[in-house]
């Protein structure tokens, strides 16, 4: 059963979550020959201040 974890910025769309989980599902299941339904994704959304980035947080950035 192959496991995938998405750390990620809170921000984004569940349409764009939606849409990441297909794709990241089907590159699985055609490089590791596998059904789709073993495919597990888990999704951890973070705040900005909680990713450094080059010694400075993430939220003290423009980005």
């Amino acid at each position: 059963m192959p496991l995938v974890r998405v750390d990620m910025i809170k921000g984004r769309t569940i349409e764009q979550k939606r849409a990441m989980v297909k794709e990241v599902t089907e590159s699985m299941v055609k490089t590791l020959n596998c059904k789709k339904e073993a495919v597990r994704i888990i999704i951890t959304e973070k705040e900005k201040e909680d990713l450094g980035v080059g010694g400075i947080l993430h939220s003290d950035t423009d980005g």
